[in-house]
C-alpha cells in the first residue's frame, strides 16, 4: 500500500518584510488573512476551507535574494475558477508596469506569472475541467487561450 496525500495542504515562503507581503497577497491575489503567530508569521488564504494555503515567514531584511539558479521551487500556482476571473486578474494586474511577467497558453491551461515583492515566482490559472481534456492533451504545450488577455471576450479554441 503506497502513500496517497489527500492534497498539498500549503506553502510557507521566507520574506523580508511581512507587511509589505501580506499587502501584496492580500491587493492582488485576493487572499485574506487567517492566523498570526508571535514568530510573525502570516498565515493567509484565498477561501474558508482551510486554515491557510500560504504562510510568509520573517527572515532578515539582509537575506540573499532567490536564485533562479539551482534546485528550489520554480513557482506557486493559484487556480481560478473561470476563464473570465482570469481574465479578470490580468486586468488588475496589468495596473501595475512591470508585475505581470509573461502569460503562458497550454491545452488544458491559461497562466498569467508574476513575482511578489521577494521575486517568489508565482502563477494565476485557468484550467479547463478534466472531462473536457481528449486523449492527446498536452499539460505542458499547446495554445487553446488567446495570449492577449485584454481582447474583450476572446474566445478560447
Amino acid at each position: 500500500m503506497g502513500i496517497t496525500p489527500r492534497q498539498l495542504g500549503h506553502l510557507v515562503i521566507k520574506v523580508r518584510d511581512v507587511q509589505r507581503s501580506e499587502k501584496f497577497y492580500v491587493e492582488y491575489l485576493g487572499l485574506h488573512v487567517t492566523g498570526r503567530a508571535d514568530t510573525g508569521m502570516v498565515f493567509m488564504s484565498a477561501n474558508d476551507k482551510s486554515s491557510h494555503e500560504l504562510a510568509l515567514q520573517p527572515v532578515s531584511g539582509e537575506a540573499p535574494d532567490l536564485s533562479t539558479e539551482g534546485v528550489g521551487l520554480a513557482h506557486m500556482a493559484w487556480q481560478m475558477d473561470s476563464f473570465d476571473d482570469l481574465r479578470d486578474v490580468y486586468n488588475k494586474l496589468k495596473t501595475r508596469p512591470g508585475l505581470i511577467k509573461r502569460v503562458s497558453s497550454r491545452d488544458i491551461s491559461c497562466g498569467i506569472f508574476l513575482e511578489d515583492p521577494d521575486g517568489h515566482p508565482i502563477e494565476m490559472y485557468y484550467e479547463i475541467p478534466k472531462d473536457q481534456w481528449t486523449e492527446n492533451i498536452s499539460l505542458i504545450s499547446g495554445g487553446r487561450f488567446p495570449l492577449d488577455l485584454e481582447l474583450d471576450k476572446a474566445p478560447i479554441r
